[in-house]
């Protein structure tokens, strides 16, 4: 894409961090692993978070709290993010999210996934403000030393959206404080249908002008998250879906900033990342699972392939290494210049 010129941002400040772009990586069930989040890093991500655990989960040590918390030196600042009902629970998941030496405790009242809200955990929260409140106050007492980021959605119901559950868990989470809310502007009933309400982001941060509101919710491309911060004036915009099998959506987003150009990567581009990629997958989980990791992480990357389709059912027939070697070595040896026209911008 062609720059419109050059955009002034502030630093995002969550807290006492202070981020020099304002565009991050969102959490991602499935996806935000330290794999993952080292690539996206590598290319222009200034801030990540863990995909969202349960709070009684980090409590006791597992295979599964090790995979999803692992970290190492280059992955800083990190959020921890979890999510839970009960305040006492919440608090200690908090401290140990602190103890394993997270910059920033992330607690979830937004997840719409129906087992989830079944469970009276994420999004349900939504309808229960005193509830949250509770937990966000147990918490901050738990960890003063951290900055405390929530993430909310619209409502619970979309016909909810004007209700005042939002502005009461809002406003009183940054009373008993929180340092930021990451606002995501859909209903939880929504799920991931239909279209994020910007308009909403926009009173959001009208109503806490001297707060830190990310937003979230259709930042599809590193072209709608400048337009996200632009238009609605929230202080960062979190990509999620956007960044799938694009980790250069946030090089592009500095790009556009800066007022230079933005290009899709060329396929030697696509195979160096995804050869680094692979090689930390390989390292974090060893073959077997490193190798299904990759074929389906490999299926978002096709995304931004000049041949998508192709490629894409390349990776899904993928079984074994010499598999996911031999896609590479059909459709990313022999177009080293060539960029996907289907990546979004």
């Amino acid at each position: 894409m062609s720059p419109a010129g050059k955009i002034s941002l502030k630093p995002l400040k969550i807290g006492a961090l202070r981020l020099d772009f304002p565009v991050v990586l969102a959490p991602l069930a499935g996806y935000s692993d330290l794999p993952f989040r080292t690539i996206c890093r590598s290319l222009g991500a200034t801030f990540a978070t863990t995909e969202v655990m349960i709070d009684r989960f980090l409590l006791h040590e597992s295979k599964l709290r090790r995979f999803i918390l692992r970290t190492d030196a280059g992955d800083h600042p990190v959020g921890g993010q979890f999510m839970g009902s009960d305040p006492e629970l919440m608090a200690q998941a908090a401290r140990v999210v602190r103890d394993l030496g997270f910059d920033v405790v992330d607690l979830n009242f937004a997840c719409p996934v129906r087992k989830v809200v079944s469970r009276k955990r994420g999004g349900y929260l939504m309808t229960r403000p005193a509830e949250v409140l509770e937990i966000v106050r147990r918490v901050r007492d738990a960890v003063p030393d951290r900055p405390l980021m929530i993430k909310l959605r619209r409502s619970f119901a979309l016909e909810d959206a004007e209700a005042g559950a939002f502005w009461e868990i809002a406003g009183g989470a940054f009373e008993a404080g929180a340092d930021a809310l990451c606002v995501h502007a859909r209903a939880v009933a929504q799920q991931y249908a239909g279209k994020a309400e910007w308009g909403f982001l926009e009173s959001v941060k009208k109503a806490f002008p001297d707060r830190t509101i990310i937003g979230s919710g259709d930042v599809s491309s590193a072209a709608e998250a400048l337009r996200m911060i632009s238009e609605t004036g929230v202080d960062g915009a979190a990509a999620a879906r956007g960044a799938i099998g694009n980790p250069w959506i946030f090089r592009q987003a500095r790009q556009l900033a800066a007022g230079r150009p933005a290009p899709p990567p060329t396929v030697a581009e696509q195979r160096e990342v995804l050869l680094r990629h692979y090689g930390l997958c390989l390292q974090a989980y060893g073959e077997r699972k490193g190798v299904m990791t990759m074929r389906h992480l490999g299926i978002g990357y096709a995304r931004v392939h000049p041949h998508p389709k192709r490629v894409r059912m390349a990776f899904v027939a993928v079984k074994t290494a010499e598999d996911w070697h031999g896609v590479l070595a059909a459709h990313y040896a022999g177009e080293g210049d060539q960029r996907g026209s289907q990546a979004r911008i």
